[in-house]
C-alpha cells in the first residue's frame, strides 16, 4: 500500500474522529491507576501497508488473532510477538471509496468458534463483498452472509452455544444475528441507544455475557445491555454506563459485570464497574496508539492499537493483572 494511500485513510480517520470526539461527553474517569504490571508492547505491526490492529480473538495455542484493518488481513500473532499472515480478503473494484464513514475497505470484528472456525466482518460499500466471512484452515476465505453495502458491519460476538453471531453495525445503527452456518442476517435491534449521533459511527464493540448482548456505542459514549429473551428477541436496552467517548471494544474482567474498554481516541483503556464509574488503567505513555479492543485470558490483558490518528506505532500491548479489577 502506497505512502499517499495511508495518509489519506488517517486523514480521512483524524477528521471523523474528531468530529465525533467533539460531540462526546466527557469520560469524567478517575485517575487513579489499577494494578497492572508488565506492560510492554508485544508486537509491531507495520503502518506503510495499513496493518492498524482493529479487534482480536484468543487462540488456545496462547497466540491470537487480529484484524488488520487498512491492509484487509487476519494474521496471527505468536507469544513472541511474530506475525503471520492468515488471509487477505479481496479488494473491492472501486477501492472501497464507499465505506460508509471512512472511505476505505476495513477488516473489522473477529471472533473464534469451539472448532477453530474464525469469523470476520469486513466492510467496502460493495455488495458483493460486505459481510460476514468465515476463515477456516487451510481454506480461501469464504464470504457466509451479505450484509448492506450501506453499512458499516464492525463489532462481532458469538453467542454462548457457539451457534449464533451477533453483528453491530455502525452506520445504520442496527445489530444483526446470524447462524454460523450463514444464510441471510435478521435485524435483532435497531434501538435507538445503537444509532449514531455525533456523524461517524454508533454501535461498536459487541460481546454476549450473562444472557444478554452487550454493545458500546462510540458516538453516544454509552455501553448498553440489551437481553436476549426466549426465541432470540431483543429485550429493553439499558444503559449501563455513559460519558465514555471513543469507546470501542471492550472485555469483561470475569467479575460479574466488570469491564476492560478501549477509548480510542483518548487513548485509555478503562475498568467500568458495575455501578458504570470508571478508572484509567493504561494510557499513552504505557504505549497505547489508539486502541480499539481488549481481551483478556487468565491474568493476562491484550490491547490492539491501531494508530488512526496518532499514525505512529500500530501494536499490541500486553499487561499482567496483579490480583482482582
Amino acid at each position: 500500500m502506497s505512502k499517499r494511500r495511508i495518509s489519506t485513510i488517517m486523514a480521512a480517520v483524524a477528521v471523523a474522529a474528531a468530529a465525533a470526539l467533539a460531540s462526546a461527553v466527557p469520560a469524567g474517569a478517575t485517575s487513579v491507576r489499577e494494578p497492572l504490571t508488565d506492560v510492554r508492547v508485544a508486537a509491531h505491526f507495520d503502518l506503510s501497508s495499513g496493518q492498524l490492529p482493529e479487534n482480536i480473538a484468543l487462540l488456545p495455542d496462547g497466540s491470537a488473532a487480529v484484524t488488520l484493518a487498512a491492509s484487509r488481513q487476519v494474521a496471527q500473532v505468536t507469544p513472541r510477538g511474530t506475525t503471520r499472515v492468515l488471509a487477505t480478503l479481496p479488494a473491492p473494484a472501486d477501492g472501497g471509496v464507499n465505506t460508509p464513514a471512512l472511505g476505505f475497505p476495513l477488516t473489522t470484528g473477529i471472533v473464534r468458534a469451539p472448532d477453530g472456525t474464525l469469523y470476520v466482518l469486513y466492510a467496502t460499500g460493495t455488495a458483493d463483498l460486505t459481510g460476514l466471512w468465515r476463515l477456516r484452515p487451510g481454506q480461501a476465505p469464504q464470504r457466509i452472509a451479505a450484509l448492506p453495502a450501506d453499512g458499516l458491519p464492525n463489532g462481532l460476538a458469538l453467542d454462548d452455544s457457539g451457534k449464533r453471531l451477533y453483528i453491530t453495525d455502525s452506520a445504520l445503527g442496527t445489530v444483526w444475528t446470524v447462524p454460523v452456518t450463514g444464510g441471510t442476517p435478521t435485524a435483532w435491534s435497531t434501538a435507538p441507544e445503537l444509532a449514531p449521533t455525533g456523524g461517524f459511527i454508533g454501535a461498536n464493540g459487541a460481546k454476549v455475557h450473562d444472557g444478554a448482548l452487550w454493545v458500546t456505542n462510540l458516538d453516544q459514549g454509552t455501553l448498553v445491555r440489551i437481553p436476549i429473551r426466549p426465541g432470540n428477541r431483543a429485550g429493553t436496552p439499558q444503559v449501563k454506563a455513559s460519558g465514555l467517548p471513543g469507546i470501542d471494544d471492550f472485555t469483561f474482567t470475569g467479575r460479574g459485570d466488570g469491564v476492560l474498554a478501549a477509548l480510542n481516541g483518548p487513548n485509555t483503556v478503562v475498568h467500568i464497574r458495575p455501578d458504570g464509574t470508571r478508572t484509567t488503567v493504561l494510557d499513552a505513555a504505557d504505549g497505547l496508539q489508539n486502541p480499539t479492543s481488549v481481551a483478556l485470558r487468565g491474568k493476562e490483558v491484550y490491547v490492539p492499537s491501531a494508530a488512526y490518528t496518532t499514525a505512529t506505532d500500530p501494536n499490541l500491548l500486553r499487561a499482567r493483572v496483579r490480583g482482582h479489577l
